[in-house]
């Protein structure tokens, strides 16, 4: 695994054993960039980013290395955590990050973050978890009116069109994988 663009390009980063630790593929992880990013390499500078059930931090850290000004990284598991830490460490990242150790739920009570992006990726096995933690996302202000939530999931399962003022606009297949993006309102 490694990030695949920006100033950090080509690093290598570290990740866990296990089943509930599954980083976004590198492939995969390069489709989503270039749909936000659009050709435009600097879409993302200044950017404000969650990153929840977030593992390795893989997606996170290569929002931070394609210029985001921020990155609020979520996972309950203290050894995803660590493994987070050490690769921000491992890139020289010193500022721009927050790592929190908690259940997403109670974590997205109190941040005081609004987000430009929110990347979600559960483990595929807690389905429930996409629409509890789409619908708190829905019905806050964690997301910014021009905001955009993508959902990381099984490509068998449907994370649903919508959860409160998030519509879902784009869905995109890859292997066993699928991306489902959100925008609140109608979109077209």
């Amino acid at each position: 695994m490694r990030v695949i663009s920006g100033k950090y390009r080509s690093r290598a980063l570290q990740s866990l054993p296990g089943m509930d630790i599954r980083p976004t593929a590198d492939r995969l992880r390069e489709t989503l960039f270039d749909v936000l990013c659009a050709g435009d390499p600097g879409a993302l500078e200044g950017s404000v980013w969650l990153d929840l059930y977030a593992g390795t931090g893989a997606v996170g850290i290569e929002a931070l290395s394609r210029g985001a000004a921020s990155v609020t990284f979520v996972d309950k598991a203290r050894e995803a955590a660590e493994v987070i830490r050490k690769n921000i460490k491992s890139l020289g990242i010193e500022a721009g990050f927050a790592v929190s150790v908690s259940e997403v739920r109670v974590a997205l009570k109190r941040l005081p973050v609004s987000a430009d992006y929110v990347f979600l990726d559960p483990p595929y096995r807690l389905q429930q978890e996409y629409g509890e933690t789409l619908r708190v996302l829905g019905e806050g202000q964690l997301v910014k009116d021009a905001g955009i939530v993508v959902a990381e999931h099984d490509r068998r399962f449907d994370p649903g069109e919508a959860h409160g003022q998030l519509r879902r606009y784009r869905t995109l297949r890859q292997g066993d994988a699928a991306l489902s993006f959100y925008r609140r309102g109608n979109v077209a």
